[in-house]
This record gives C-alpha cells, sequence and structure tokens, in this order.
C-alpha cells in the first residue's frame, strides 16, 4: 500500500527536514481520512516547521515492569500545557478500521485516551504489534492510530533513534525545520 514504487493515485508525499537530515512519509487519505487529513492540515498550516523531536522510546528505557515494551520516535508540536493546539482533537481511526498495522517505519498518532490525538506523531521502529488495535500497549485496547510511512530515509530515522538517553524524554530535543508537501 505504501511505497514510492507502488504509490497510490491518492497517496500523498512529505517531507521532514532537520539537521539530521531528511525523511519521507506516504499518507493515504483514502486508507485513514481523518488522521491524515489532520496530519496534512498540520503540514499545510505550516505548524510542524520548527516543531522537534522530544521523545526517544528505546528497549532499554522503558520501566523493567513494562509489558509491552516498543521503541518509537516521537515528534509534533510538543505544546506547552497551557498552549492550545491550533486544531480541535481528532476522532480515533484504530488499526482494525483502517487495516494499517504498526511496522517498521509506520507513521502514527500519540494520544492518551481515543479521541484526544492532535499534533503528536510517531514513527515505529521494528514492527509494534503493541500498538495495533487489541494490542497491549495501551489498556483501553483501542491501539493507535497508524496513518503513513517512511519510504525514503528510514536510516535517519534510525540514526536519531540511536540517540535514545537513560531518559525517554530528551533534555535537549531535536529541531525539525520544515515539514512539506513533496
Amino acid at each position: 500500500m505504501f511505497g514510492i514504487q507502488a504509490r497510490s493515485a491518492t497517496q500523498v508525499l512529505t517531507r521532514v527536514e532537520g539537521a539530521f537530515g531528511a525523511f519521507v512519509i506516504a499518507v493515504d487519505p483514502a486508507v485513514a481520512p481523518i488522521t491524515v487529513a489532520n496530519f496534512l492540515a498540520y503540514v499545510d498550516g505550516k505548524h510542524l516547521d520548527n516543531a522537534s523531536i522530544y521523545r526517544i522510546v528505546t528497549l532499554a528505557n522503558q520501566a523493567s515492569e513494562t509489558v509491552h515494551k516498543i521503541e518509537v520516535v516521537q515528534w509534533g508540536t510538543n505544546l506547552p500545557e497551557d498552549r492550545k493546539a491550533p486544531f480541535a482533537p481528532i476522532a480515533h481511526e484504530t488499526t482494525q478500521a483502517t487495516g494499517l498495522r504498526h511496522r517498521d517505519g509506520t507513521i502514527s498518532m500519540a494520544r492518551a485516551e481515543p479521541g484526544s490525538a492532535s499534533g503528536e506523531f510517531f514513527i515505529c521502529i521494528g514492527d509494534q504489534p503493541a500498538l495495533d488495535f487489541g494490542g497491549g500497549r495501551n489498556p483501553d485496547g483501542q491501539g493507535f492510530a497508524a496513518f503513513g510511512q517512511v519510504v525514503q530515509g528510514m536510516d535517519v530515522v534510525r540514526a536519531i533513534h540511536s540517540q535514545g538517553q537513560a531518559r525517554q524524554f530528551l533534555a535537549e530535543p531535536i529541531a525539525i525545520r520544515t515539514v512539506k508537501r513533496v
């Protein structure tokens, strides 16, 4: 479904750039319409320009009692709690509804409860089935809303992930210069 060679007529490519290099994400509004529309609204409105990569989850920096360990790179607006997101949170599109899965390079929405996602995203490092609908990472069993795939520059994402520290939240977030349609 995702990939430059097998690009569908409705697929949209976006490029994330920073001092770390760049990577390209493919999204398809025909597959995850609510989540993709939200992401593209952030991209087109330039709300992800000057955003940051602020959380790197590795196997080593999760509590030992965490049953469903994951590996992801989280990024987005990372707004302070007293600052409102530019758009309202979106309805939760489960992987059960979209048919997508949290595989290596999948981009998904960060959230607390279903319907609370807005401008925070994460990229899977390796397959992460615990993040799918019915997976055990989130106690509500709804999983996270996968909506795209890194199709170029996964080596860049892996290099970012390798900068994981003892704590998941980075003391000095990694700056993103711009995110734009390709």
